[in-house]
C-alpha cells in the first residue's frame, strides 16, 4: 500500500472509550495511515501507566487495521507539533464532544497552526452515542462500582475493575 497522507490522532487515552475508538474508525476514512500517539502527560496523574495504556490502544484498535498496516500506536513525551513533524503527519485529528471542548481545542489549533502551519488540524464531532463519554468520568463510575461496559471495550472494564477492585 503506497501511504500518503499521515493523521496523528493524540490524546492520554486513560482509559480508551468507545468515543475514542469512533474517532478513530472515522479517521481512518480520512487518512491513508493514523498514529495513535499516547501522551506520558504524568502531570495529568494517569491511572494506568503509559505502557498498559498503548497495550489497550492497541487491542481496541486492532479491528480497525486487520492488515496492520493502517494504525500504528506511539507513546510520545514531546511538544506535539514535534511529535506529528517526527511521524511526517499532515493532519491532526481532534474529537470534540460538546461546545465546552470547542474553545480548549479552538486556541490549541491556533497556537499549532503557529508553530507548524503546513499540518492542519480536523475536528470530527462525537456521534450522538458517544457525546457524554469521557475517560475522567469512565475512571469516577468505575472508582465508585458502577457499570462501564457501555462506555470501554471489554477488555479496558476488566483493567478498571482490577485497577479498582470492582465488579465489571
Amino acid at each position: 500500500m503506497n501511504l500518503h497522507r499521515i493523521g496523528l490522532y493524540p490524546g492520554t487515552f486513560d482509559p480508551i472509550t468507545s468515543g475514542h475508538c469512533d474517532i478513530v474508525r472515522r479517521a481512518l476514512r480520512l487518512v491513508d495511515k493514523l498514529v495513535i500517539g499516547v501522551a506520558a502527560n504524568a502531570g495529568k496523574g494517569p491511572a494506568f501507566s503509559l505502557d498498559e495504556r498503548i497495550e489497550m490502544v492497541r487491542g481496541d484498535v486492532a479491528a480497525f487495521d486487520p492488515e496492520g498496516d493502517r494504525v500504528e500506536v506511539r507513546a510520545f513525551d514531546t511538544l506535539l507539533m514535534h511529535f506529528a513533524q517526527d511521524m511526517n503527519a499532515a493532519i491532526i485529528v481532534r474529537g470534540l464532544r460538546a461546545v465546552s471542548d470547542f474553545d480548549f481545542e479552538f486556541q490549541m489549533t491556533g497556537m499549532n497552526a503557529r508553530l507548524d502551519p503546513d499540518v492542519e488540524t480536523v475536528f470530527l464531532m462525537a456521534s450522538e452515542s458517544h457525546q457524554f463519554i469521557s475517560s475522567r468520568f469512565v475512571k469516577e463510575i468505575a472508582e465508585l462500582g458502577g457499570d462501564i461496559t457501555s462506555f470501554v471495550s471489554p477488555n479496558v472494564a476488566g483493567r478498571l475493575a482490577a485497577r479498582y477492585k470492582t465488579g465489571a
